[in-house]
């Protein structure tokens, strides 16, 4: 039983270091927080962040209307990639930060810090919106 406790804490003690190695390196105001089994990205209020399936190559396949649902996660003029965390333009000029190649978006319908109604989201039962995993 001892053995199980202690494995228990060490299990959960190394996803704690690993969510804020992940936070660390992290553009300004992006933390992680435990949604459910998950920890996940959230911007600066704690919103949950999002990918979506259709984007490609590091570039954003939700514009126009597709943004009043799933605003983007706003990358400023001075922001620069950091290792996995890279900045990419969008089809209107403006800028917004993407992890491991995937562009982020918050979801309107989350009103409070750790909603996570935008996972598995989609049209006609598709699932192609997903919360942002850290690792």
């Amino acid at each position: 039983m001892r053995g199980r406790a202690i494995l228990a804490a060490t299990v959960a003690l190394s996803l704690a270091v690993s969510a804020v190695c992940f936070a660390q390196n992290a553009p300004d105001g992006v933390k992680t927080m435990r949604v459910g089994d998950n920890v996940v990205f959230v911007d600066a209020h704690g919103m949950t962040l999002y990918t979506f399936d259709r984007d490609s190559n590091g570039e954003s396949a939700c514009n126009g209307q597709c943004t009043k649902f799933w605003p983007p996660l706003h990358a400023g003029a001075d922001a620069h990639d950091m290792g996995p965390w890279t900045v990419i333009t969008r089809k209107d000029g403006s800028r917004q930060w993407a992890y491991e190649g995937k562009p982020l978006y918050t979801f309107v319908r989350d009103k409070a810090p750790g909603d996570a109604k935008g996972d598995n989201f989609g049209p006609k039962g598709t699932h192609i919106w997903h919360v942002a995993k850290a690792g």
